[in-house]
């Protein structure tokens, strides 16, 4: 059992930044992978971007170049650093993780969600 808990969420005009947080916590072998997916009024939810245990990265396209995520391992968190925000990157954000058990099972956990809304 894994709680997942966001935070850093807000409001933030364009072309501002913000941090968003990530922390799991409870019983499981370890983190494979920690990702961000963000969901937009009448879309689907989409990966924004995820890093694995070992540090390699993936962003969404839309993200790319502006956006940065980390993790620190051995506090299980994970951080989503947003710069040159935009109008179309209002959204709720989402802390995925997913856990592996010693001979490799895995299994997923989801956060509430964080609002993030970029506006003027």
């Amino acid at each position: 059992q894994v709680q997942v808990v966001e935070s850093g969420g807000g409001l933030v005009q364009p072309g501002g930044s913000l941090r968003l947080s990530c922390a799991a916590s409870g019983r499981f072998f370890s983190i494979r992978a920690m990702d961000w997916y963000r969901q937009a009024p009448g879309k689907e939810r989409e990966l924004v971007a995820g890093i694995t245990s070992g540090g390699r990265t993936n962003y969404a396209g839309s993200v790319k170049d502006r956006f940065t995520i980390s993790r620190d391992n051995a506090k299980n968190t994970v951080s989503l650093q947003m710069g040159s925000l935009k109008p179309e990157d209002t959204a709720v954000y989402y802390c995925h993780i997913q856990t592996s058990g010693a001979l490799g099972g895995l299994r997923d956990y989801w956060g509430r969600g964080t609002q993030v809304t970029v506006s003027s």
